[in-house]
C-alpha cells in the first residue's frame, strides 16, 4: 500500500509505501529533506506531522521523546506513513541539484594522525568533477553489500580528492583494513554526496561542537566559509578524552589566530596532560558555561550519539536554544568481525 506525502510549506508531494521510511521515499522521489545518520541517532530529520498518521518504527526515545511524539514530531528516517500525511520541513531541495553518484577512487595517502585516527586521502577520477556541500559524507561500498559512512573533511573548492578521517573501531571490518592492509594506489568505490549536515544561511553567530573525528565535517564547513568569504562569529568547541584525540589541534589554533571573530576552545574529558591550561570536562557543558543563553545562535554538533543527545537536551532545556537552530550529525560505528 502506498500513501501520499506532502511537504509543507513547499507543497512537494511524493508516494511512500508503508514499508519504506518517509526519508527514503523522499530520496526516491529526488527530494532531499534534512537528514544525517539515517539511523535515528542524530535527529536531523526530525519534523512535525501536520496531518495524518505515522508509525515511529525504531525511533529511539533518546532522540525523539515521548512528549515530542505526543506533539506530532517524528524522525523521518525511521517513520512510516500509515495514511496520507503532511509534514512540515524547514528545507527541501532536489537531488538533481547535486547528483548522488557511485564512482571509483584511488588511495592517494594514508597519514596516522593519532593512534586510532587515520587521515585517508582518495583521488577521484580526473575530468569528472565531484560536487558536494561542506559537511556532507560519502559511503564506501564494500563486499557483501556493506557500507561504511565517513564525512568529507576537505572543502568543496578542493574536490579533485577527498579527505576522510577514519577512527579505528574494534573489530571494524573497514577500519581494520584502513589501519592494517590498505595501501597507496588501492582502488575503492564510494557513493555520495549524502546527508543534510551543511551550513544554513541564517546569518546568526555559530557554535561548532565536535567530538573526536566529528571534527571532519566541521573542518570542511569552516574551510568552505573561509574560501567563500562568509563572515559570521564562530565559537568552535572540540572535545576529546585526551590531547592525542585533538589530532589537528595546531590547525584549529591557526584558524583562531588568522580568522576574525573565531575562537577555538579545546576540551579534554579524561586524561589531562601535565601543564594543560585548557578546559576540562564534557565539551557541551563548556558551551553552556560560556553561553548560558543560546537563543541567538545556530549550533552544529557532530560526534557520538551520546554527545549529540546531551547537547540537544541541555541546550534546549537550559540555554533557550530553539530546536530549529540545532543541526547534528551523529557518528555511529559498525563493528563486524564475521566478514
Amino acid at each position: 500500500m502506498s500513501f501520499k506525502v506532502t511537504l509543507q510549506p513547499t507543497g512537494h508531494q511524493f508516494p511512500a509505501a508503508a514499508d519504506t521510511t518517509i526519508l527514503q521515499a523522499a530520496l526516491n522521489a529526488e527530494l532531499v529533506i534534512p537528514y544525517g545518520c539515517k539511523d535515528g541517532a542524530c535527529g536531523s530529520c526530525k519534523a512535525r506531522v501536520l496531518v495524518g498518521q505515522i508509525d515511529h518504527g525504531r525511533s529511539p526515545l533518546t532522540t525523539l521523546t515521548a512528549t515530542e511524539r505526543e506533539n506530532g514530531m517524528g524522525l523521518m528516517c525511521c517513520a512510516h506513513a500509515q495514511s496520507d500525511v503532511e509534514v512540515e520541513c524547514r528545507e527541501v531541495r532536489r537531488t538533481t541539484d547535486i547528483p548522488i553518484r557511485k564512482l571509483p577512487c584511488r588511495v592517494q595517502s594514508l597519514t596516522r594522525a593519532a593512534d586510532d585516527v587515520m587521515i585517508l586521502d582518495v583521488k577521484l577520477p580526473a575530468n569528472d568533477p565531484f560536487r558536494f556541500m561542506a559537511g556532507q559524507y560519502v559511503d564506501f561500498l564494500l563486499v557483501g553489500g556493506k557500507r561504511r559512512s565517513f564525512s568529507i573533511a576537505n572543502p568543496p573548492q578542493r574536490s579533485e580528492s577527498l579527505e576522510l578521517h577514519i577512527r579505528l573501531v574494534e573489530n571494524g571490518f573497514f577500519t581494520q583494513q584502513v589501519f592494517s592492509t590498505m595501501k597507496e594506489r588501492d582502488i575503492l568505490r564510494i557513493e555520495g554526496p549524502l546527508g543534510g549536515f551543511y551550513l544554513h544561511d541564517s546569518g546568526k553567530p555559530l557554535i561548532f561542537l565536535a567530538g573526536g573525528t566529528g571534527f571532519a565535517p566541521i573542518k570542511s564547513i569552516i574551510e568552505d566559509m573561509v574560501a567563500r568569504g562568509i563572515r559570521r562569529p564562530i565559537h568552535f568547541y572540540w572535545g576529546s578524552r585526551d590531547l592525542a584525540g585533538l589530532y589537528q589541534h595546531e590547525l584549529a589554533q591557526g584558524w583562531a589566530r588568522e580568522q576574525p571573530d573565531f575562537s577555538y576552545i579545546p576540551v579534554i574529558s579524561d586524561s589531562t596532560p601535565e601543564g594543560w591550561q585548557g578546559r576540562t570536562g564534557f565539551v557541551h557543558e563548556a558551551v553552556m558555561i560560556d553561553h548560558p543563553d543560546l537563543s541567538g545562535f545556530d549550533v552544529y554538533a557532530c560526534g557520538a550519539p551520546a554527545m549529540i543527545d546531551a547537547a540537544r537536551r541541555d541546550f534546549s532545556a537550559r540555554c533557550e536554544l530553539h530546536a530549529d537552530a540545532f543541526f547534528a550529525d551523529a557518528f555511529t560505528f559498525a563493528a563486524d568481525n564475521t566478514m
